[in-house]
């Protein structure tokens, strides 16, 4: 039996939680830790035996659902067998060879190579170092500038969190550092002007790009990084033409596109990649996330025959590659992650959530539309948001002091969706694993509609 008071005393006096507000927490006012117990599927279920959907899956990751016993079998036999080596000076082992090579047959784009880490933002930091590297190799050294977007989500160490687009993440701890540059968010409701197509819009935004890179110095601007569907900045989908638009000024520029797969990969938008899904030819691709569906820390950083072709011939003359990680490669970590492609591909579970994914935009539109607060209704496959506003026809939004999309999310939980209140504006957004039935999807779409539904009665009481 699990003494929940010892637990959550001992978690209150000694872990440091992301994201938590600490005085609140330290001081129990905003409650004790949840404690997670067990999961299965897309349920999850605590110490006080409450059992929650989750409806965002971890944190977009949890792809095959929890419980799948395929997975741990797959970790136990390689604990077994040799729980740890290295892969520095060419070490290997035969999971990570596995590994690398499926994720170079299936990447997205050219792909030449795999170099592994253990989150998304330790994938970012190695692809900010491959950009410098290169274009050192390549006898541009001014040529070393990122350019991200506004709302653009990249990780939380000190070089990704500056690539990182959101100020929520900079403030106070002295972030972005010089070398990081944002231009405009890809997000047709709030980004165009009266009138302006979707088209016109992601020209506007291609031509913005293409000014700051001017400003600046082509000669300074190594990369440009982006998320196929921007994710944590708010959930939303590219609008018509805007990859296309923004490939051309990147060729035009010789400035290499790093493409962050972390939320998109191995079949969250319907498709293998979001880049497969837009047509996007990436020179560098980061994923995490999804590759092992969370049941063990890994990341990557796949690199393109165009990038690893300069730094294979500038070997000789510079030595050894000198970048690496404890744990980079870990064959646990690799065993997992082939245990779970398996269960993606054997399972297709990239076209399930494309088929799932359009009941489950469909039905969050034919419940949330008719709702006075509802600005928006946006996703793909199965990434969506419901944005909320105090004026529709104006756009107008609410008084961020009501947090009215962290009180939505809150009632829901307390109906046992647990559905995410994002960080940018009053927005509820979902990603549940990649497993939900239709039947389920219809339940998190009414126990997310009860939950909006009473926070605006309580709106109207004020």
């Amino acid at each position: 039996m699990i003494d929940i008071k010892t637990i959550a005393e001992r978690d209150r006096a000694n872990v440091l939680h992301p994201f938590t507000q600490l005085k609140g927490f330290a001081s129990g006012k905003i409650g004790d830790p949840t404690i997670v117990t067990g999961g299965k599927g897309i349920y999850i279920k605590d110490a006080a035996g409450r059992t929650y959907i989750d409806a965002f899956a971890g944190l977009y990751c949890v792809n095959i659902g929890y419980g799948r016993t395929e997975v741990a079998a797959a970790i136990a036999r390689q604990a077994y067998q040799l729980a740890y080596y290295h892969t520095y000076a060419a070490h290997t082992t035969e999971e990570l060879a596995t590994l690398s090579d499926r994720l170079v047959r299936m990447a997205p784009g050219k792909a030449s190579k795999v170099f592994f880490g253990v989150s998304g933002s330790d994938a970012n930091e190695t692809q900010a170092k491959l950009v410098w590297y290169y274009n050192n190799l390549r006898g541009f050294p001014k040529k070393k500038k990122i350019i991200s977007r506004e709302r653009g989500y990249h990780g939380c160490s000190v070089f990704s969190g500056s690539m990182t687009g959101i100020s929520f993440y900079h403030d106070h701890m002295d972030l972005p550092f010089p070398g990081v540059l944002h231009t405009g968010t890809p997000h047709h409701y709030w980004g165009a002007e009266p009138g302006e197509t979707e088209d016109a819009f992601s020209r506007r935004r291609a031509a913005e790009l293409e000014e700051l890179i001017e400003r600046e110095g082509p000669e300074t601007i190594g990369a440009f990084i982006a998320e196929p569907v921007l994710g944590t900045g708010g959930v939303a989908p590219p609008p018509m033409g805007y990859w296309p638009e923004i490939q051309a000024v990147l060729r035009r520029y010789d400035v290499l596109l790093i493409a962050d797969e972390v939320i998109c990969g191995f079949g969250r938008t319907g498709a293998d990649f979001g880049s497969t899904l837009y047509g996007i030819e990436p020179d560098l691709v980061t994923v995490a996330k999804g590759l092992t569906s969370g049941y063990m820390p890994l990341s990557g950083a796949i690199i393109s025959e165009k990038v690893y072709a300069v730094m294979e011939q500038a070997a000789d003359r510079v030595g050894a590659f000198s970048h690496g990680y404890t744990y980079s490669g870990h064959p646990i970590a690799a065993a997992a992650a082939n245990a779970v492609l398996d269960i993606v591909e054997l399972e297709r579970l990239a076209d399930r959530a494309r088929v799932v994914g359009i009941h489950f935009q469909r039905r969050l539109n034919e419940r949330f539309a008719q709702l006075e607060i509802v600005g928006e209704i946006r996703g793909v496959g199965l990434l969506a948001a419901v944005e909320f506003v105090l004026d529709r026809q104006t756009k107008r939004r609410f008084d961020p002091e009501l947090k009215v999309g962290a009180r939505i999310s809150k009632v829901a939980r307390d109906r046992g969706l647990i559905a995410r209140a994002m960080p940018h504006g009053d927005v509820l957004g979902f990603a549940p694993p990649l497993v939900v039935s239709e039947a389920e999807i219809d339940e998190i779409v009414d126990l997310a509609y009860q939950a909006t539904k009473q926070v605006m009665d309580e709106l109207a009481k004020r």
